[in-house]
């Protein structure tokens, strides 16, 4: 499932937490959380009970080759 998402665009990466390993996260591209709540509903480990919560949270990137709001340094004026 993780990478049938992957080769269609919308999952970028995906992995469990270490030390401890008590969580994962997965990063998923879109225009709306719809596609991370559709993957999640849909998930094994979900809907075999193996995880018990999740969440979707929107990030605003704005540093690094894929950031959606790119901002620079040059580009904020001063303070004051």
């Amino acid at each position: 499932m993780a990478w049938e998402a992957s080769e269609r665009g919308e999952l970028v990466l995906g992995g469990a937490l270490a030390n401890p390993i008590d969580g994962a996260l997965l990063l998923f591209k879109g225009g709306s959380p719809e596609v991370a709540e559709k993957f999640a509903k849909a998930d094994p480990y979900v809907t075999n009970g193996i995880v018990k919560r999740w969440y979707v949270r929107e990030w605003t990137t704005v540093a690094g080759e894929g950031a959606a709001t790119p901002v620079r340094l040059s580009a904020v004026p001063p303070p004051g």
